[in-house]
């Protein structure tokens, strides 16, 4: 490997939990290092936030900049790149980047997210950016006085059904089952007084039809809809969950909970492999709830934690010392 860096912590990610993780490394007098193939995570293509204490009505991509300012502020260096192994090596760890570079360290910090989930069809790949996405808070104000279709039952759907409404001439919202997934209530409410939002319940988009050149143009669907399985819509928005990244997890062989499918946590983010932390919404430290604010206070843990791993160790790593 060209080059490899020697650090106190690896912290892999770009979200509110990893930039969190890293500033609170940098005030234990740290050496960091956080490296991240995707900026600001799940926050960054959140939209408005209303919710985050202290800055009201803030623009999730906005607040992940003031995130990642004020981490540098500490001089901790941000590498934009996905870290592809980690391993154990001599009590301490090596970790790969895809950029080709690396980094010896003794501690390691998992902030590494969701994955979004896709529905698995031909073309999906293809035409994102043409009429397919993931993300309704970022793309609703392209479908001004157009036709779009969401996909999902949770509160990411239903909330992106709500918004796209504000500028489609019409939604469809489709969903696979007989009813939501515990939505919140107050999103139920604005639902029903959403005139524009057609609700399709045990339906599944089972083909996207279009082509290469135009992109997304119309959805087949497993049932009919008012007397066709075919819905003419500019595009779909799919928000249908995400999943645990859990690459970096299964190569350490850590505690993977059975019922979420999450990385398992105790309250100091601990993930039973010493030396390894986990923070965010990979892991199972917040319960159901995943918030920007749950996981910038797990980041914050996760680096007291490895600050006490660092600075209990007898000796240092071999190339720390």
């Amino acid at each position: 490997m060209s080059d490899r860096r020697n650090v106190d912590v690896l912290i892999a990610g770009q979200g509110a939990a990893a930039f969190s993780a890293g500033l609170y490394s940098a005030r234990y007098q740290m050496n960091a290092l956080i490296v991240g193939e995707t900026f600001g995570g799940e926050t960054a293509l959140g939209g408005l936030i209303e919710n985050y204490p202290g800055a009201p009505d803030i623009d999730g991509f906005e607040l992940m900049l003031k995130m990642q300012e004020q981490v540098q502020k500490y001089g901790v260096p941000i590498v934009s790149a996905k870290v592809e192994h980690v391993r154990r090596v001599d009590g301490c760890f090596e970790a790969g980047f895809s950029d080709g570079t690396g980094a010896h360290t003794a501690s390691v910090i998992l902030a590494v997210g969701r994955e979004r989930r896709k529905l698995g069809l031909p073309h999906e790949e293809e035409w994102i950016g043409k009429g397919v996405s993931y993300c309704s808070t970022c793309d609703a104000p392209l479908y001004r006085g157009k036709v779009a279709a969401i996909v999902g039952g949770g509160n990411a759907a239903v909330e992106g059904a709500i918004l796209t409404a504000k500028y489609a001439a019409s939604v469809y919202l489709i969903y696979r089952r007989a009813q939501f997934t515990r939505p919140d209530p107050v999103l139920l409410r604005q639902l029903e007084k959403t005139e524009n939002v057609s609700v399709l319940f045990e339906t599944v988009v089972t083909e996207l039809i279009g082509s290469d050149q135009k992109g997304l143009e119309a959805i087949r669907l497993s049932r009919p809809f008012e007397g066709s399985d075919v819905l003419e819509v500019h595009g779909i928005l799919i928000e249908a969950g995400a999943d645990p990244r859990l690459e970096l997890p299964n190569q350490l062989g850590l505690n993977i909970n059975p019922e979420t499918n999450e990385v398992h946590v105790d309250r100091m983010m601990r993930t039973g492999v010493d030396g390894v932390y986990a923070a965010g919404d990979l892991t199972d430290g917040s319960g159901p709830l995943k918030q920007t604010v749950t996981a910038a206070a797990q980041g914050a843990i996760a680096a007291l934690s490895a600050y006490h791993h660092v600075s209990s160790r007898a000796t240092p790593c071999p190339h720390n010392a």
